[in-house]
């Protein structure tokens, strides 16, 4: 192996590996969260706000940080930022009221950045038929959701939640300092001298950042927001205990990181667009079935009334959110694969600008997930409204991409019409 390939894929294992560990405490409160909602007798709606919390803060640092990604170069920020968050993390074990947990899980999610930094600094070293999959490779950092909710329920029981909080931040700095003997520096992939704060800030008028920031609200977002979600919904839905619950959630959770290799694959074969119309479609058919509420039907028949019930049983829903971990795992790679092939100089800003809403999704979704249950009192409302917003994401997919694709075909029907593109072009 070539001295630069063998670089390169020790950056990706490096970096794959810090970002599972990231993702693993930028999820922790998906687990911890509920004992401290017992302890401090929350309701639903203050639950979701502190589980959410750390996906405000990964998410408002993700555009400064692909900045300083593309200006400083992506090994010494994920250094940083992974030490950054080591004392926070410490402090957790010894908060006692909701405000400190608050404070200090804004603090823990700045691990959450992690992902804008990773992304941009491994595709840099790749050409950019690689891209796809090196991208993907590393996304698959999204298992540290899955690792979380087998590791850290296994704590919980043998030594109390306050322990989770110290053996994660013990974690983080052995990570950070591992990630800096295994990762390299290449001065080419900066742009410090050349770029501007204005010239990385234009890519913020571009109509198609902000909507494969939508995409990936739904494949991302989505995804943190449901990851957060599960375990909690298996208890209160099936009545399953704490461990239970989070290792069947891990079946959302995953395929949802493991998968994101394939993803970058199938990308790089078929082309983002593709694979992205037919993720959404997958998702909204997973979606159909998840939102529909346990429901008794009474129907008067010819020998008196008959009831039926209609609902999912805990085996089913386990097997439609694995496929829709799947589809979101492929998702979450094709819309970064969007990004490498239109933006290959300013993948940092772009990825900041897609990551910090995808991020936004994953605060708010849990939020709103916790709000519709206090206010409705049905807990598959939050599958409901997600099938709304996958809904209206294939519609301005297929009236901005699909369509317009549509029209160009047919106008190149027309008899002359190579002539008058022609013209056009040398008018333009």
């Amino acid at each position: 192996m070539e001295k630069s390939e063998y670089k390169s894929w020790s950056v990706v294992i490096a970096s794959t590996f810090s970002f599972t560990i990231c993702f693993m405490i930028w999820m922790m409160f998906a687990v911890i969260g509920i004992p401290i909602k017992e302890a401090l007798a929350l309701n639903e709606t203050e639950f979701g706000l502190l589980i959410a919390m750390p996906v405000l803060t990964g998410s408002l640092i993700r555009l400064p940080m692909g900045m300083w990604t593309d200006r400083f170069g992506g090994r010494i920020v994920f250094f940083i930022l992974m030490l950054s968050t080591v004392i926070p993390i410490w402090l957790i074990s010894y908060a006692t009221v909701y405000w400190q947990f608050l404070v200090l899980s804004l603090f823990v999610g700045v691990a959450g950045g992690s992902f804008t930094v990773g992304i941009a600094y491994c595709a840099r070293w790749f050409k950019k038929e690689r891209q796809g999959l090196a991208m993907g490779i590393f996304g698959a950092g999204n298992t540290g959701a899955a690792v979380t909710k087998l590791v850290a329920p296994l704590i919980v029981v043998a030594y109390g939640w306050t322990m989770v909080p110290k053996v994660y931040a013990v974690l983080m700095l052995i990570t950070a300092i591992l990630f800096w003997f295994f990762s390299f520096t290449d001065k080419s992939h900066s742009a410090a001298s050349s770029i501007t704060i204005k010239q990385q800030l234009a890519v913020l008028k571009d109509p198609r950042v902000w909507r494969y920031s939508q995409y990936y609200s739904i494949v991302f977002g989505g995804y943190v927001a449901l990851s957060l979600w599960m375990t909690k919904y298996y208890i209160t839905e099936y009545g399953f205990d704490l461990k239970t619950a989070a290792l069947l959630a891990v079946a959302f959770s995953l395929p949802g990181g493991m998968l994101r290799a394939l993803g970058g694959y199938f990308s790089d074969k078929f082309g983002a667009h593709t694979v992205t119309w037919w993720v959404l479609w997958v998702s909204l058919v997973c979606l159909f079935f998840l939102s529909y509420p346990p429901t008794e039907i009474v129907i008067t028949t010819i020998d008196g009334p008959k009831s039926f019930h209609l609902g999912l049983g805990a085996i089913t829903f386990t097997i439609i959110m694995f496929t829709m971990g799947i589809a979101f795992a492929v998702g979450k790679a094709s819309v970064f694969k969007y990004i490498s092939d239109d933006y290959p100089n300013n993948i940092g800003v772009v990825s900041g600008v897609v990551g910090l809403a995808g991020g936004l999704g994953g605060f708010i979704l849990p939020i709103l997930f916790g709000a519709l249950v206090d206010l409705t009192g049905v807990r598959s409302s939050a599958f409901m409204f997600m099938f709304g917003i996958i809904w209206t994401s294939l519609m301005w997919m297929y009236f901005s991409e699909v369509r317009p694709v549509h029209a160009e075909r047919d106008f190149y029907r027309i008899p002359g019409s190579e002539r008058i593109a022609l013209t056009r072009r040398e008018v333009n």
